[in-house]
């Protein structure tokens, strides 16, 4: 696990498919070296490389695409300005990294081992130098997922965006529903109660999914039955699941997979109550009783939980933490979301990621660790407000342990068949604009904070 140091956040969140400059098709950076010197007698010819140069922009702009000649004149050091930005191609790599995090008019020239998940590394003839590196392993981390009640057609609402989470080598999703109807609808209407059949795994895992998430307030709809059959038809197939089970110690294991030789650990916890909590006999979800739903934060709860972390980083490379909290409908966190995603990050989290919602909210930095509160619904039939409809998938790109890169990808849900699909121009800055309203530090739309 590498931190990158306290107040630097999240990732390279962008805009995908904004370009400011046509990349050469085809064509590839290329790398300078100093002059071949000619091997003495007793010398073979092994010389030193020079590190690679990337150009990086700040995390609330979108990526910039730039053809092998305009990189090379601005790594080179040739211009200091380009486009209206000011190029910063000297000094210390830590101050170039911070002018960028800190402005976003200011582009600057680092090493590609230096890029980090505060800034957005530039294309160059179309190669994206930390998504394309051989090293790289990819994490789709997606909102609320509930395909029943007013959604007609599962395997149609997740088609449109399945190519994409397919793609990635791990996605991740929270269910808010059981697969099992074995008990009594146990919300109030029984409308809100979320029911489906072991069928529903079909279209899961033809959508690419990996993990899923039952640390949710939807988890217990159907009673205890239906919760214990949801999570044994889970462990019976190719998905793994999280964030529930028969007695608190199951709810608390953490869903492990190994890709590309990074282990992967995944926690969730509930905040939302409604599904039982977990205790040492009883069947539920793992929870974290705390505001603004459940009332006043409970340390016991919160100490289990960075317990369950601190135990998962010793067993795995990358943590990643999945919490279900906040109120509906704002964009906005509420204050006990920070202070409980710096225990978290201090357990030994790598990646935040919230959901409940129903609205995308900020992103912030903990630690150099990302904290994003929520990345709003991604099928859900709640067709009453814009912001319901809207959310961003969340795409993470791993070195080994390190994260290096993370980009929000906008979507909107068709409102009769509630499929979300990806969106550009206004519509999508729109959304992410909703994002940097309320994140803070190299995500905040005016600059770190």
């Amino acid at each position: 696990m590498r931190r990158w140091g306290t107040g630097l956040a999240l990732a390279t969140l962008l805009l995908a498919g904004c370009t400011d400059e046509t990349a050469e098709p085809g064509a590839s950076p290329t790398t300078s070296g100093p002059p071949e010197a000619e091997p003495g007698p007793e010398q073979g010819p092994e010389q030193e490389q020079k590190p690679e140069l990337v150009v990086v922009g700040h995390a609330t702009q979108p990526q910039l695409r730039l053809s092998r000649r305009t990189s090379a004149r601005v790594t080179s050091g040739e211009v200091t300005r380009w486009r209206g930005r000011r190029v910063v191609a000297a000094g210390p790599v830590e101050r170039r990294l911070r002018a960028v995090e800190g402005d976003p008019g200011t582009v600057a020239v680092v090493p590609l081992e230096e890029v980090r998940p505060t800034v957005v590394a530039a294309t160059v003839a179309g190669r994206d130098p930390v998504r394309d590196d051989p090293r790289a392993v990819r994490v789709a981390v997606v909102g609320d997922v509930m395909l029943v009640r007013g959604v007609p057609d599962p395997w149609g609402a997740l088609a449109p965006t399945a190519g994409r989470l397919r793609a990635a080598d791990v996605t991740v999703g929270n269910l808010e529903s059981t697969l099992s109807l074995d008990g009594e609808p146990m919300q109030d209407p029984p409308s809100d109660s979320f029911g489906a059949t072991p069928a529903l795994l079909g279209p899961l895992q033809r959508a690419g999914f990996d993990v899923l998430s039952l640390a949710n307030n939807h988890t217990g709809d159907f009673g205890e039955r239906a919760l214990l059959d949801t999570v044994r038809t889970l462990r019976r197939s190719p998905v793994e699941v999280f964030g529930a089970g028969p007695d608190r110690a199951a709810a608390s294991r953490p869903a492990y997979l190994v890709r590309g030789g990074v282990r992967f650990a995944f926690v969730g916890f509930n905040a939302i109550g409604e599904t039982p909590q977990a205790t040492p006999a009883g069947p539920g979800a793992l929870s974290v009783r705390m505001p603004p739903r459940t009332g006043p934060l409970v340390e016991a709860d919160l100490r289990h939980v960075e317990r369950t972390i601190a135990r998962a980083e010793r067993e795995a490379d990358v943590v990643v933490v999945l919490p279900h909290w906040g109120t509906q409908y704002t964009h906005e966190p509420v204050p006990v979301q920070r202070t409980v995603a710096r225990r978290l990050v201090a357990a030994g989290a790598d990646l935040v990621v919230g959901g409940h919602p129903h609205w995308v909210q900020g992103v912030d930095a903990v630690a150099g660790v990302p904290v994003v509160h929520s990345l709003g619904n991604f099928v859900f039939d709640m067709d009453f407000m814009e912001q319901t409809l809207e959310g961003v998938v969340l795409e993470a790109t791993f070195w080994g342990a390190d994260l290096r890169d993370v980009r929000l990808v906008p979507y909107a849900m068709d409102p009769a068949t509630f499929a979300p699909r990806f969106v550009r121009g206004a519509r999508a800055a729109d959304i992410l604009g909703d994002v940097w309203s309320t994140s803070t530090g190299p995500y905040a739309v005016t600059g770190a904070s």
